[in-house]
């Protein structure tokens, strides 16, 4: 799968790895790639949230070591 884009967010906690997130969703086209990296605990619930509540398609979400991976397509 092509990624588009990346954030790390490791080590921030929330609400900064959505608010990264929202922010560079905002700056790809729809239906681009966003890969988000984060160790907060609370992503876990927040990430697929957000994506729900902003239109966003959480195309996975899976353990990388100590963090999260994210993979986000922007919606329309």
């Amino acid at each position: 799968m092509k990624i588009d884009a990346e954030i790390d967010a490791i080590g921030l906690l929330c609400p900064l790895p959505v608010l990264k997130a929202r922010k560079r969703l905002l700056s790809l086209a729809p239906g681009q790639v966003l890969r988000l990296l984060a160790t907060d605990p609370a992503a876990v619930l927040d990430v697929p949230h957000f994506c729900r509540e902003a239109g966003h398609e959480l195309i996975d979400q899976a353990a990388t070591g100590t963090a999260t991976a994210y993979l986000i397509r922007r919606g329309t």
